[in-house]
């Protein structure tokens, strides 16, 4: 092949995993992983700096996004069960996690230079997580 055209890349194990870097931005994939599982989530994360984008290719995956009180700690979660190949931009600044079926797999645009240092989380408790499991069985079932 000539690699110097075109550059050829596949993520197929469990989790998050960059496939390609280039300059500012960064394209990943996100397979199924238990601990994405509903009822094991135990934080949600924020972006500082950039938005970030997800496209549903298999499989299924909800989107999670937390409004905050004035203690910063979440009010509210408002809930999105993706469409295969819609694009969904998570602005920047918004809390938000994620949740698959064993066969889910996304596409993720984002700054090349996310990372944790720019993107802090809340750790959530059972309460919150017994209502991402109860938002997932309603959308789910």
């Amino acid at each position: 092949m000539n690699s110097h055209l075109l550059e050829v890349s596949e993520f197929n194990a469990a989790g998050y995993s960059p496939v390609v870097d280039f300059q500012a931005w960064r394209v990943a994939m996100l397979n199924y992983i238990d601990e994405l599982e509903a009822d094991k989530i135990d934080n949600f994360q924020c972006h500082n700096e950039t938005d970030e984008v997800f496209i549903l290719l298999s499989g299924k995956c909800i989107l999670f996004c937390a409004e905050l009180d004035e203690q910063g700690g979440i009010r509210d979660i408002i809930s999105w069960d993706m469409e295969i190949n819609k694009t969904y931009n998570i602005k920047r600044g918004i809390y938000h996690t994620h949740t698959l079926s064993e066969d889910g797999k996304v596409l993720i645009v984002e700054n090349s230079d996310t990372n944790d240092a720019n993107s802090p989380s809340i750790i959530i408790d059972d309460s919150v997580r017994q209502d991402l499991l109860k938002i997932t069985t309603s959308l789910w079932s």
